[in-house]
């Protein structure tokens, strides 16, 4: 079994009893990453803070190192909701067993992950990854996208060395020179192409759409629309704000982010789409790919019907009704 999964199922089995125990209904529990570009915006604005105390619903803040732990905990109730995660994240939790729904994505940003080499590379082609040593970050949406690269060469991850490794430590081994390329997403392409020189072997155009989702636990999205509502307005709120006023969302962003200038920051939100929409049966069939390519590399234990996940939509009246 995957080291990936074990933790899941093991938490899911000896918790998942408790999520109805745990959940408040007078405080919302957001787990978050600092990637979390919407949510971390808003949570810096106090926007959802605002939004929700007319209903006499608190807002508490969690920050998770990445999105499996942070579906994890989710699935054993104890956060409500969670920010952005890559599309290949839920796939793995359903892959887990978890019981998950989604409430909200941002639309294809494609061109915010790149397969990346050195500028003098003598790598031309995605063929040339053939042998070759590639960083990767195990479930990320990077992992999606090099298998995708690799199908399109007619080459499988057997060809490759793939260095499992975190953003950071991707960093490292590619500015070492230790991998001949690195597969990652914003804002780590744009720093490593503005501050390092990389060169772009390929980005996710016609590879792989890289749509970020927002997930709930399934009895807090079935007890509380009303709350999701508000969070879906104040998201797609911060999304149009961001495009908008990109150089004071870089100055907010960019402390956030490890400290990365603004030219960084800018480049990297520009690459997202930020625009935020409900989930429909029908838009999951990239997940659907995402999980039978998994399965059919070994990465997953069993087959996962994306469309098995829990889905809320939107109130037209009731989000009208918050946004005025």
């Amino acid at each position: 079994m995957s080291r990936i999964l074990r933790p899941l199922l093991l938490a899911g089995a000896v918790l998942g009893g408790l999520s109805s125990l745990t959940a408040q209904a007078d405080t919302l529990r957001i787990g978050f990453q600092k990637s979390s570009t919407l949510l971390t915006v808003a949570k810096q604005q106090g926007t959802l803070e605002k939004a929700l105390a007319a209903r006499g619903t608190k807002v508490s803040w969690h920050e998770f190192p990445s999105g499996l732990p942070l579906l994890e905990s989710l699935n054993v109730g104890n956060v409500d909701i969670s920010a952005d995660v890559a599309d290949t994240v839920p796939v793995f939790a359903q892959a887990a067993g978890a019981q998950l729904t989604y409430y909200a994505l941002e639309t294809p940003s494609p061109n915010a992950q790149a397969v990346l080499v050195a500028q003098d590379s003598p790598l031309k082609s995605l063929a040339d990854l053939k042998g070759k040593r590639v960083a990767v970050t195990k479930a990320a949406g990077s992992h999606y996208l090099l298998i995708a690269a690799l199908a399109k060469a007619g080459l499988s991850f057997k060809d490759i060395q793939p260095s499992y490794l975190t953003p950071a430590d991707g960093r490292a081994a590619f500015e070492n020179g230790n991998v001949d390329a690195w597969v990652t997403w914003e804002p780590f392409v744009s720093s490593a192409q503005l501050q390092q020189n990389a060169r772009t072997l390929a980005s996710g155009e016609g590879l792989a759409s890289y749509q970020r989702y927002y997930l709930a636990s399934t009895p807090y999205a079935e007890q509380h629309p009303e709350v999701l509502a508000v969070v879906f307005e104040t998201l797609q709120q911060t999304g149009r704000w961001i495009k908008a006023h990109p150089e004071e969302a870089a100055q907010v962003l960019g402390p956030l982010w490890g400290g990365l200038d603004a030219r960084t920051v800018q480049q990297a939100n520009q690459r997202r789409s930020y625009q935020v929409q409900a989930v429909t049966r029908e838009a999951l069939a990239e997940q659907q790919a995402i999980a039978d390519a998994f399965y059919q590399a070994g990465l997953i234990p069993r087959k996962v019907d994306a469309t098995a996940a829990g889905i809320w939509q939107p109130d037209a009246a009731q989000v009208t009704a918050h946004s005025h």
